[in-house]
Formats: C-alpha cells, structure tokens, sequence
C-alpha cells in the first residue's frame, strides 16, 4: 500500500492505494525558498530589469500609490519595508505613500488579515474598493472596454504594482497586469473584461491568446506604471525569487521562472484524478475549491473521473455561485445569462458545470450531503477512502489513479 496525503482544510487526510492502482503523483517541482527573502527583495530592487532603481524614479514630494496583491503577512511586509526603502531614498515621506490592497474576485476570504497586520504602519492601507463610483475613466481597449481604475491609483505620481505570480484560474496567472485589472479596477470594467473567461482558451496556466490576459494587459498599459515587482514563490508560499523593474520585462521573466515550478510534466493519463486545491488558502469554500478541476481534467483518459478532496469550512460560496450551480442544469441558459447579466460567482459555475458534464466528480467535504445533491452530478463521499473504494469499483482492479495534492498551484501537461 502506498499513503498519500492531501490537503485539507488546515489539515491532511489520508489515502491508501495498492501499489498496482497507483500511477503518479503530480506536484510543482520542489524548488527552495530564498535563504534570505529580505536581501533577495533588496537586490531585485538594486538591480531592477530594463528600469531605473525606484530610488531614482521618485522624487521628494511625490505621491506615491503601491497596489499590493496579499501574499501573506510575512511577505507583505518584506514587500512593503523593501519599497520604503527605496523611496525613502529619493525622498518620498511614508505619509505621501498610500498601500492599496488588490481586489481578488477569485477568492471569497477578504484582506481584513493584511490590513489589520500592517495598520500601525505610518504610510496609509485601505482595501480597493470597485463598487465605488470615483473611479477615473482612462480609455477603451481595442475590444471597446471602457477601464475605469480607483482614482488614488491613477492620480498618483508615482504607480508601483507588488504581487506574486501563480496559476490564475482564468487570466492564466496572476501578477503583473493582474494587480491593475482587477486589482484597482471599477466593477464595470472588471465584468466586461472577465466576460470573455467564456473563452476556451482563458484557462489556467495558458497566456496565448487567451482573451482575458490580453484584455487586462491593454488595461494595464492605460495605467502608466513606473514600477513592478513580481514575486515568485514555491508550493509552500515561502519566497524563491524577485523580479522587480519595467512593467512588461519584469513579468515575463517572472512568467519563465514561475513556469519551471507549477507547470509538471505527466507521461500517462489516469482513470481517476484525486485532486486538493491544496488546504485552507485555496478550498474556503465549493466557489474557491472548483478552480483545481481543469488541471485534472487534462490528465484524465476518456472516462473522466475526479474525486475533489476539499474542506469548504466556509460553505458553498457566494449566493449567485450556489444558485447557478443548483438551479441552471442547462448550460446553455445559464451562458445566455452570463451575456446579460455577468458576475464571476456565475462564470465560476458555468465552468465548473462545464466540468461537471464531461467528469464524473465525488467530493469529500464538510459541506452537508443536502447542499451537495442540488448540484446536478456532484456526488459526494464521506472520506477519502470511501471514495477510491467508490471509484475502484467503477474502473476495476487494473484502474490507474493519479494524485494532484495541490491543485490549484499545479499546472498538468500531457508530454507529447
């Protein structure tokens, strides 16, 4: 027998495979965390790609907005003393620097963590808020989207953007271009560009004309942004590498870096994917859990079967989530909806319901049998094991199973 652990909740539990029905497991590639992230942050800072040093890009009076995309308390914080000083070195005063938290529509827990942790910082820290309506129009993209962005972000002298860069479930990875849309976006232009997530090619790990990428990178170009830094980290959020600088330049090296981690290798399919988003950060809820599918769909033989090990402490997930989930078993209404009245706990349902038809899906959750059977072919299991026994049953004695701990961090490719 072999054990495998996966993720769940703050917590682990156990599967326990015959060693003939086990085919893979599929992680990022272990890469170790910076020996001293501080210094790590300083030297990208030093040594920005195709830019001036911050230090030399401000100047002593300006005013200087930083859109920080919440990477944990610990990261932020090496993030934010790393810019201040650099700023403090052209002369900017920390009561002239204004910290806006990005706006994440993807993740159904708030910042209220990163705020409360660095409210006694002297520069000022708010959330993004983009129902506000003192957003400042910029322009249009070549799609006709008309971008209004928070209007401290865009008055500001000085724009610094500060995130990491991992598998989006949509946009294709995060950072960058990200933190302005939707980061410090208005909820108008955020629905119109995430429209587009209807595309097929909008899907986690994939840049290539991938309609929402491109949409949120002429975003960003509105922007005028004088300084980026892009973090990249491993699958255990400790910090590996900085890249800091030129708003493009920096995130494609950041975008080739990040890549040799999260996107693995896999030589054969399996009959059945056990996969995690990967515990508390990433299965709060059905709505946050649902984003790992795509990366085990891509592993799966013809018969797709999936057993999605997530937690869910917090519930289903927003209102508009549940009921599109319970209410549109047809996907082609709930398609037509999205056209008239779009909202990304809607996209995320759609998608997921796109998934649901081609796979057959068990979850092992602590969300109660009731909510689970008004979702039309979610099955749910009360263990783990009780659903590889379910699944084995299914696929027979010779089946395959592969395993996917973290799946929300993990990008699968079949190797041609």
């Amino acid at each position: 027998m072999v054990e495998i652990w996966l993720p769940y909740g703050s917590t682990e539990v156990c599967v326990r495979v015959p060693v003939n029905n086990m085919l893979d497991l599929i992680e990022p590639k272990k890469v170790r965390g910076a020996q001293n992230p501080q210094e790590e942050m300083r030297n990208a800072l030093k040594n920005p790609l195709a830019s001036s040093r911050l230090a030399d890009i401000a100047r002593p009076g300006a005013k200087v907005t930083i859109v920080l995309k919440d990477s944990g308390v610990s990261t932020d914080r090496i993030v934010l003393s790393a810019l201040m000083e650099e700023l403090k070195l052209s002369g900017v005063r920390e009561n002239d620097v204004i910290v806006l938290v990005a706006h994440d529509p993807f993740k159904t827990a708030s910042s209220d963590r990163v705020l409360s942790a660095l409210n006694a910082e002297t520069f000022k820290i708010m959330q993004h808020d983009p129902s506000g309506h003192d957003g400042i129009y910029m322009d249009k993209t070549s799609r006709g989207t008309k971008i209004f962005l928070n209007k401290m972000f865009a008055e500001a002298d000085v724009k610094i953007l500060a995130g990491p860069v991992e598998p989006h479930p949509v946009a294709g990875y995060s950072g960058g271009c990200e933190l302005i849309m939707p980061g410090v976006a208005r909820i108008d232009s955020i629905n119109k560009v995430f429209q587009l997530g209807l595309n097929e090619k909008a899907v986690m790990g994939n840049l290539r004309d991938n309609p929402v990428h491109e949409e949120m990178v002429e975003a960003a170009s509105l922007a005028d942004v004088d300084f980026t830094v892009n973090i990249v980290r491993n699958d255990a959020f400790d910090l590996v590498k900085v890249f800091a600088g030129d708003f493009n330049k920096a995130f494609e090296e950041a975008i080739t870096f990040a890549e040799n981690i999260y996107k693995v290798p896999v030589e054969d399919r399996a009959d059945v994917v056990f996969v995690s988003p990967g515990g508390l950060a990433f299965d709060l809820t059905l709505q946050d859990a649902v984003a790992c599918l795509y990366g085990a769909l891509r592993v799966l033989r013809r018969r797709k079967n999936i057993a999605l090990i997530a937690e869910c402490s917090s519930g289903c997930g927003d209102k508009e989530f549940i009921e599109a989930m319970s209410k549109s078993a047809d996907l082609k209404d709930l398609r037509k909806d999205l056209k008239k009245k779009f909202s990304i706990p809607k996209l995320i349902a759609y998608r997921s319901m796109s998934i649901l038809q081609e796979a057959n899906i068990l979850i092992v959750s602590a969300i109660p049998s009731y909510y689970i059977s008004q979702i039309s072919r979610m099955k749910i299991a009360r263990t783990v094991n009780e659903a590889f026994r379910l699944f084995l049953d299914t696929v027979g004695s010779k089946g395959k199973f592969s395993f996917i701990p973290k799946g929300c961090l993990t990008i699968p490719f079949m190797k041609t």
